[in-house]
């Protein structure tokens, strides 16, 4: 549930003689609406895969935000309709210089999730219905096309001021067309290759647990996701969630696309996977201070190797020949 603390919406809009902002009301009273509208928004957002993380800009020329945002946490709740209205100003100088900007209705929300505070901005435009009239005739009737929203963003606040690395998000699309939205927001994208495949692996280890996956089929689905990552790390090619879901788990893309997509993974769409951080896909390891061990995760599924979890206990089956007599000679020297 989202406790929304701020809504507002203002108009950009689109015209010959380039953008034009249209002030809104300074805050929206929260009704069940406006929280409906807020959480679909805010949901819809999160389903979606393809996603970029990062922090604010050091670099003055996107610092905007970041300084207006500052200025708002240390003023308060009423300093909102300052907030947007500057911000407004950012975002039209911003599409100014793309011409895949769109203008739209502009929503602002201020709203606390989980404990964290977080600021969701998202450019909404209008769409052509229909709907029944009393006498059951048919008449047009223009509404929101909140599923079908492009530029969308969220600032987690709370994290920012907490120093992590990662606290803004925002809808990356296809080619360019975000880039006046991440220059809006001043997001710098922090994209570390080896982090971020080490994290989609993980990621992929608990779906398949979530699933309720059988050995064999864990074994399967893992497997065909380290060769699809390994042929985008061979060519170079940046990953696509809703492509890899696609090929990956074809039966449900979708359920793995909307985890991929989770903003509380703050996983990097368009990484060219790393082959170093893809080994636990394929491999088990680990060590002590007086033993080490590595073995395939397909050991586990023939049962050449038994895990016992009650024991905490490995059980190798099958052991090399060499190894075998060495283990012996040793124990009747002892």
């Amino acid at each position: 549930m989202n406790n929304i603390i701020n809504a507002a919406v203002h108009d950009l809009q689109r015209g010959p003689q380039g953008f034009k902002i249209v002030q809104g009301q300074d805050k929206l009273v929260v009704t069940h609406t406006v929280q409906r509208v807020i959480n679909e928004l805010h949901d819809l957002y999160a389903r979606r895969a393809s996603k970029s993380y990062g922090k604010f800009s050091d670099q003055l020329t996107y610092s905007e935000t970041k300084t207006y945002l500052g200025d708002y946490l240390a003023a308060g709740p009423d300093g909102f309709a300052d907030l947007t209205a500057k911000m407004m100003v950012t975002l039209q100088n911003s599409a100014r210089t793309r011409n895949a900007a769109a203008g739209g209705h502009v929503f602002f929300a201020h709203f606390e999730r989980d404990n964290h505070q977080y600021l969701l901005v998202a450019i909404i435009t209008d769409k052509l219905g229909a709907n029944l009239t009393g006498n059951l005739d048919v008449q047009d009737v223009v509404h929101l096309d909140v599923d079908g929203f492009r530029f969308a963003g969220r600032i987690n606040m709370t994290a920012w001021l907490d120093q992590q690395e990662r606290y803004i998000g925002f809808l990356k699309g296809k080619g360019s067309v975000s880039e006046y939205f991440k220059e809006f927001l001043g997001c710098d994208t922090v994209i570390q290759a080896r982090q971020d495949t080490s994290q989609l692996v993980e990621t992929l280890k608990e779906f398949t647990l979530q699933k309720q996956m059988s050995a064999a089929d864990r074994e399967e689905f893992l497997t065909k996701a380290k060769g699809i990552c390994e042929r985008l790390a061979s060519s170079q090619r940046e990953i696509d969630f809703e492509e890899f879901a696609n090929e990956l788990f074809p039966s449900a893309p979708t359920e793995l696309s909307e985890v991929l997509g989770s903003p509380e993974r703050k996983l990097n769409d368009g990484f060219i996977p790393d082959r170093r951080a893809l080994v636990p896909l394929k491999k088990f390891k680990g060590k002590t201070s007086s033993w080490s061990v590595e073995f395939d995760r397909q050991a586990l599924t023939d049962g050449s190797i038994i895990f016992d979890a009650d024991a905490n206990t490995l059980t190798f089956k099958g052991l090399p020949v060499e190894l075998a007599m060495e283990l012996k000679r040793e124990t009747i020297d002892e």
